[in-house]
């Protein structure tokens, strides 16, 4: 019978004594639930759960209440895992404890993902749970993919080790035994010297130490999996290698236990399979420790430590972690950032290249904002702690990362129901193999069955199904994020290569978000500076966008501003003012007209203009009229190219956008999209994406992450243009580091090749083990006397594990 559970939930939202009521009305109308007690000051709620079930119950009808539990992410370190069969295992071991609301375990990440109630279930008891399964685990630190690194270039090394010493023992094993086989001079040799008893006992010792020294792994773990039900690699290897073994010690030692021509010894087949499967987990454990290469790079972009500013400006070096927002810090040329911050003092050209792809360093002066970990140029800044630790942009960064990396793609639920069953079913074929080997097998039929029993058990282990899609995901995504394009969501990777129409928000998406000059046509007898500068000195006592973008532009141009007198403000018309003495009207067709100043020179153009969607402007100087000016929101230089790209792909691209239908209109036509809805506030865009996705088509969004919320929530697929400094955007499934729509055709030719790669993977392991299993199993004897022998079988199992890891890692170059 069930044990209840008894439960402190932690609750969100409750904030007076009606809270309270409603929460403690809904917990104590379900069934299942008992001793309801709501605290509004700790904001509890103590309950007695008969059930798991009862308890997600909870769970549930606190959510739709609005008053939801607290949950809680908890990422596991497991070792010990070697195959699909394995991770299945595991998330069925941690799913069993109550208050775990979901598992996700990642072969290749060798790490987990739980989700769990605050206040029922605890890390260290997630991480008993997989202990007590037979993975030990432990509740992953702040820095855990260091650790993992460090891990497993241990483990790495320790398999080398252990390679080395089962080679060097297997090495006169396999010369006494094959080498009589290979050269029959040999055999005879060994006969006439030390004898083929001593030769076998030779033989017997070196194959026990090798077994229980360097292999004694597969022992340890695989048979008490088999006693428990739960069969996995280190099972089959301990099944084959042992069987080989037994039978060859009783050839050995007590040969009267077998029929005269039967006795032979195979320990050269125990010793070759221990060694070469070490050989494979070697050269794994090699491939496993660069699939998270991305993230250790990222990892290897914190700062340790920093230079803060006491109070009266003295430089002191502190550990990073030691900061606090309000801190003041000195940042050296060439130094890392240590943390999230505002420049206060200086000016320098800092390196942002690894946050958000960009290779051109971007200038910082007093009042922009800087990211922990980007490089800072020549110059020194002072700089004004905003976030650090966990909080920083680098963190979330990683955090994001290894999200997605931990992910399970719809792709994998095939993998892991066959996984699964994979194991039990190959030693259920082993047993078939050896009845039909002994009961129509040729003769010797004992030592036949023997080896083809041998033979599938060891080649048919599922190591590569297992690590097929992981693997490439976790090199994928950490690709991605070297190339300035985060997976927030893991299960976007699958669904973003399945997205038939891309639509663009207009405004700081396609376009560059801020209005700036583009064109200025002065007229016969003005100079182009001329206008400009005294346009700027005017207009830099508005503060219009319009305006602002005037004397930008000036400033671009290195432009000196004069002294202004007697400006005015003329109500949705313009400015006036005086400028070294000459009278400067700037605005409207109106504000001429009321001057007395013509603008029929420039009526045609400034008509072509404003169809485009630009504001057009006109100035005079002394009642003369000087000049033309257009100002609007410029396309960023990349947009063009990415569309064309994205049609190149064979990607419908449409817009979606707030703006006048003119301004609208005009963009599309410079960039070629056809499909147009403007004018349309955010629910608008909503329901735009709505009609779009009728035709039952799948849909991408990108956006800026922000007023565009609803329209990334309800794409397929929502694409968020970062700011390099502000990337917790938590409606996009995939994030832009830079606004750089590139980023965009780099996201979907990642996600297409991830997924082409998973796809090569699977294939490859579906087909070798359907492949090699009646190979092993002894199909080619009947027509060819061909009969495979356990040490090839060890040999291929170990190459196609290698081979789905050397095929992932083939993303990096991606």
């Amino acid at each position: 019978m069930t044990q209840p559970i008894t439960a402190r939930l932690s609750i969100k939202g409750m904030t007076c004594a009606g809270c309270v009521g409603r929460v403690d009305r809904t917990l104590a109308a379900l069934p299942g639930l008992s001793d309801v007690s709501v605290n509004l000051a700790n904001e509890t709620a103590q309950i007695t759960a008969t059930t798991p079930e009862a308890l997600q119950q909870a769970d549930s009808a606190l959510r739709d209440l609005g008053k939801p539990a607290r949950h809680q992410m908890v990422q596991l370190s497991i070792a010990g895992m070697t195959c699909g069969g394995c991770v299945g295992r595991v998330e069925r071991a941690i799913k069993a404890l109550p208050g775990v609301v979901s598992a996700n375990v990642n072969l290749a990440a060798e790490s987990a993902q739980v989700e769990i109630l605050q206040g029922v279930v605890t890390p260290s008891q997630v991480a008993a749970a997989s202990t007590e399964a037979g993975y030990r685990a432990r509740p992953a630190e702040a820095r855990d993919s260091e650790d993992r690194s460090a891990r497993k270039h241990r483990e790495a090394r320790d398999l080398r080790r252990q390679v080395w010493i089962a080679a060097m023992l297997t090495l006169p094993v396999f010369l006494l035994e094959m080498g009589g086989h290979m050269v029959p001079a040999v055999h005879h040799w060994i006969a006439q010297t030390i004898g083929m008893q001593t030769s076998w006992v030779i033989q017997a010792v070196l194959t026990t130490a090798v077994l229980f020294l360097p292999g004694r792994a597969f022992f340890t773990l695989g048979l008490p999996a088999l006693r428990k039900g739960a069969p996995d690699m280190n099972s089959l290897v301990a099944l084959g290698a042992g069987a080989a073994w037994i039978y060859s010690l009783v050839a050995t030692f007590v040969p009267s236990l077998l029929p005269a021509d039967v006795r032979a010894v195979y320990f050269e087949a125990a010793a070759m399979i221990v060694t070469l499967i070490l050989i494979g987990r070697w050269l794994e454990a090699r491939a496993k420790g660069r699939t998270g290469a991305a993230i250790q790079a990222l990892v290897g972009l914190q700062a340790r430590h920093a230079r803060r500013l006491t109070k009266d400006g003295q430089p002191e070096d502190v550990d990073v972690d030691d900061l606090a927002p309000g801190d003041r810090i000195l940042v050296r040329p060439g130094e890392r950032i240590p943390t999230d911050g505002e420049v206060l003092e200086g000016s320098a050209h800092v390196d942002e290249s690894m946050i958000s792809g960009e290779p051109i360093p971007v200038e910082k002066t007093a009042g922009a904002a800087v990211t922990g970990g980007t490089v800072n140029g020549e110059g020194s800044l002072t700089v004004h702690v905003t976030r650090t630790g966990a909080d920083t942009t680098l963190a979330q960064i990683i955090r994001m990362v290894e999200d997605a990396q931990g992910a399970k793609l719809p792709i994998q639920s095939l993998v892991d129901k066959v996984t699964l069953r994979f194991v039990p079913v190959v030693m259920g074929l082993a047993l078939l193999t050896v009845a039909v080997w002994l009961m129509v097998g040729p003769e010797p039929t004992v030592t036949n069955a023997l080896v083809a029993g041998v033979s599938v058990l060891i080649i048919a282990c599922p190591c590569a199904m297992g690590l097929a899609t992981p693997t490439s995901i976790m090199v994928g995504t950490g690709r991605a994020a070297e190339l300035g394009v985060l997976f927030r969501k893991g299960d976007a990777l699958q669904s973003l290569n399945e997205v038939d129409i891309i639509a663009f928000d207009k405004t700081g998406t396609l376009t560059e978000g801020r209005p700036a000059l583009v064109a200025l046509h002065p007229t016969a007898g003005f100079e182009r500076a001329e206008v400009l500068g005294a346009v700027a000195a005017v207009e830099a006592r508005s503060e219009h966008p319009i305006a602002r973008a005037l004397v930008t532009a000036a400033q671009d141009k290195g432009l000196t501003l004069a002294e202004v007198s007697d400006f005015q403000s003329h109500t949705a018309r313009g400015v006036t003012a005086k400028v070294a003495g000459r009278e400067i009207h700037i605005g409207s067709a109106r504000l001429m007209s009321e001057a007395g100043i013509s603008v029929d020179a420039l009526a045609a153009e400034a008509v072509e203009r404003a169809n485009r969607g630009e504001s057009v402007l006109y100035t005079a100087i002394d009642g003369q009229l000087a000049a033309l000016l257009a100002v609007a929101d410029p396309i960023k230089p990349t947009s063009a190219d990415a569309i064309r790209a994205l049609r190149a792909m064979g990607k419908d691209v449409a817009m979606i956008s707030g703006d006048a239908p003119a301004t609208a209109e005009a963009i599309a036509r410079d960039l070629g999209i056809s499909h147009v809805v403007a004018g349309v506030p955010p629910e608008g865009k909503v329901a735009a994406l709505r009609d779009l996705a009728s035709r039952g088509r799948k849909l991408g969004f990108v956006g800026d992450g922000i007023n565009d919320a609803p329209a990334l929530a309800q794409a397929d697929v929502g694409i968020a243009i970062g700011t390099g400094t502000d990337v917790a955007i938590e409606a996009g499934d995939v994030v832009l580091m830079s606004g750089d729509l590139s980023g965009v055709v780099t996201a979907i030719r990642i996600s297409h090749k991830t997924l082409m790669n998973i796809r090569q993977n699977l294939g490859w392991a579906f087909v070798y083990n359907a492949a090699l299993i009646p190979l092993a199993a002894g199909a080619l004897y009947p027509a060819f006397g061909i009969l495979l022998s356990p040490v090839f079988a060890a040999g291929a199992m170990a190459l196609s594990s290698v081979s789905v890891l050397t095929n992932a890692l083939r993303l990096r170059r991606a």
